[in-house]
């Protein structure tokens, strides 16, 4: 009996290909290339599924193209690559891999908070290029995070997971909104209080955007909302890209109408707005919030037990659309 055949769309760790192999028959990307559309449908028409890592779009026109598809696993939390709707009309599943990243991101959130409060990169680029001689009362000065109100806006899994480093750690008072209230127990577990998105961009010191995207959550934080904010405060997005204006908090940043940002995702990645790349006051990141190996090894290892629990025993692990597996 012959094996399904699988694409994985991105280079990935080799000992995650081997226990693919042994399931499926495996076209790999070992250039790391990212693909044309045309090309993605070329190597999808004779596939069954496919290992994808959030940059290959799986829309109508691909689906409708490689009708064999039944499954595409994305080896990230995010799923804005997919058009879920899509999926579940022509019976392909999409299967995500939530969890295995929440601590480690959580992790990077508050240290790219941190590195944007205390104006560390900008400080170290300062000091490379040989520019310190002296010591000054101001030099680099930035914010607290001790005390400080954190607004966090998508309460999530990571946003929780934030919350919860800025209040026990860190003594911040949390406020948080968002599209449905978290239960008592939780609000308590986080020490987080609930507030409308206008007292949040009006209270806090620190603003962090962990929403997933969709087209209602497009520029979530543009030029109004920046004009909320205040001159002191500092505002991180490790959610998508898009989530933000870049356009506008790039001007935002420019005439210091906030103090600083700090950024992991952009719009239109990995181009990066030029405008973001003329502030000093801005750290940049390349959408490395889950970059620890552990992490992305459960990353990797969470999308092949999809592949694996789907094509070979009929039972995803993650599934996005259930209902595809209730019409099998």
């Amino acid at each position: 009996m012959s094996k399904p055949k699988i694409l994985v769309a991105r280079s990935v760790f080799p000992e995650t290909i081997a226990r693919l192999e042994k399931h499926f028959e495996v076209e790999t990307n070992p250039g790391d290339n990212s693909w044309t559309k045309a090309q993605l449908i070329e190597k999808l028409k004779d596939k069954q599924g496919a290992f994808t890592a959030g940059s290959e779009r799986i829309d109508a026109e691909v689906l409708d193209a490689c009708p064999g598809l039944k499954i595409c696993a994305n080896m990230a939390v995010g799923y804005n690559n997919f058009d879920v709707d899509a999926m579940t009309a022509r019976g392909v599943l999409a299967t995500n891999a939530p969890d295995v990243l929440t601590e480690t991101t959580a992790d990077f959130g508050f240290a790219l908070l941190m590195a944007t409060a205390r104006r560390i990169a900008e400080s170290e680029h300062f000091l490379r290029a040989g520019k310190w001689t002296q010591w000054s009362y101001d030099m680099f000065a930035g914010s607290d995070i001790h005390g400080a109100t954190l607004g966090i806006i998508g309460m999530g899994r990571i946003g929780q997971g934030i919350a919860k480093r800025g209040a026990h750690g860190f003594g911040m008072k949390v406020i948080y909104h968002n599209r449905s209230r978290l239960d008592a127990a939780l609000e308590a577990d986080c020490k987080a209080r609930y507030v409308s998105k206008e007292e949040l961009l009006k209270t806090a010191d620190h603003v962090v955007l962990v929403v997933p995207y969709s087209p209602a959550s497009h520029h979530t934080i543009g030029a109004a909302e920046l004009a909320l904010m205040k001159p002191s405060a500092t505002l991180v997005n490790i959610a998508r890209g898009g989530i933000v204006d870049d356009a506008a908090l790039a001007a935002a940043l420019r005439d210091k109408r906030i103090a600083a940002a700090g950024l992991d995702v952009f719009e239109g990645e990995p181009k990066v707005h030029p405008d973001l790349l003329t502030v000093p006051n801005v750290v940049l990141t390349p959408h490395i919030a889950s970059a620890t190996v552990p992490t992305r090894r459960a990353m990797a290892d969470l999308a092949a037990d999809n592949l694996i629990g789907f094509l070979v025993n009929g039972k995803p692990v993650t599934p996005l659309n259930p209902a595809v597996l209730a019409a099998k």
